[in-house]
């Protein structure tokens, strides 16, 4: 099979690739947790926060944002002491804080879903890169959505971040255009 140049061949990474990285994503809960593990990998790599992503889960509630805002300083303290995710309590207190943000977008959008697809009007934006190399980073919308998400609360949303959740959860189809997976994310949209 071809695939994306960024992909290692650890079976758990093949098979993110291969089903989940780029495919649209609509389910709030869902988006939440990529937007907060995303802000996990901050200095890191995707690869080391994909090992960890279970624990995540387990430790953060599935990321169900109505329980996070309920956390207080000692689940903070237990947290830090979990040495199945990152231990840096900036990011720790960023996932509640982005809870709470989460949750007033929803009261005010009625899902975070319809906000979040609103900066691409609720369609994949298809990019067609022939090599890894021409695949940005940030771009203009990935600053736009970084910047709002910024002033309405959310922590640990650089344009880099947001334009790696964008392609995360298939804002954007940043596969090149010979991986496998490229075609398949085209025709999603057909």
């Amino acid at each position: 099979m071809n695939r994306c140049g960024w992909v290692n061949q650890d079976p758990l990474y093949l098979a993110y690739h291969d089903h989940e990285w780029g495919v649209p994503i609509y389910e709030d809960r869902l988006l939440f947790e990529y937007l907060n593990l995303e802000g996990a990998q901050a200095g890191l790599s995707w690869y080391t926060i994909l090992k960890k992503r279970e624990n995540y889960r387990e430790a953060f509630d599935h990321f169900n944002p109505e329980k996070i805002v309920n956390y207080d300083q000692k689940k903070v303290e237990e947290l830090l002491q979990n040495e199945g995710i990152v231990r840096n309590k900036l990011k720790i207190n960023a996932v509640i804080t982005n809870a709470h943000a989460f949750l007033k977008i929803v009261d005010e959008f009625g899902s975070f879903s319809d906000y979040i697809w609103s900066f691409v009007e609720g369609k994949t934006i298809q990019n067609h890169f022939k090599d890894l190399s021409e695949v940005p980073s940030k771009t203009e919308l990935s600053d736009l959505l970084s910047k709002e998400l910024k002033k309405r609360g959310f922590k640990f949303v650089g344009s880099t971040i947001c334009y790696s959740f964008m392609q995360a959860v298939g804002m954007v189809n940043d596969h090149v255009m010979s991986c496998d997976c490229y075609k398949q994310m085209v025709n999603l949209h057909k």
